[in-house]
């Protein structure tokens, strides 16, 4: 199985969600931007390398979310939370970013690998916005 990595990049007790604008088949639906792991990559580098080219911006993993999610049957996720270190997220692979609540996480279409860390975040954003 193949390693992808997501990124929950938190702030001010918000998380980044993105709007995928391709496949057609996913398009319209969102997700936790990241990518793929290349051969001799950490996860937590793949995840800074990808974030810079998606959203022109930079990452500092902070964590790992419990467990891993199949993603058809060649890849596996899993999602890093994360805070930016420099630079505001613009799409470039997605055609929307947005910055959502605890109570917000359920008002987007997710795509199937990420709804299953949707719990677990929505504790930990509930947690920053004490």
């Amino acid at each position: 199985m193949e390693s992808v990595v997501g990124a929950a990049i938190v702030r001010d007790g918000l998380v980044l969600a993105a709007r995928r604008s391709a496949p057609p088949e996913l398009a319209g639906r969102w997700e936790f931007p990241g990518g793929k792991v290349e051969a001799g990559e950490r996860p937590a580098d793949a995840l800074v390398r990808e974030l810079l080219e998606e959203l022109g911006c930079s990452i500092e993993v902070t964590g790992w979310l419990a467990g891993t999610a199949p993603i058809g049957t060649s890849h596996v996720l899993s999602v890093a939370t994360a805070a930016l270190v420099d630079g505001e997220p613009v799409p470039t692979e997605h055609d929307l970013v947005r910055w959502l609540g605890a109570d917000e996480l359920d008002d987007l279409d997710w795509l199937d690998p990420d709804r299953p860390f949707l719990p677990e975040l929505r504790s930990l954003l509930s947690r920053c916005s004490l």
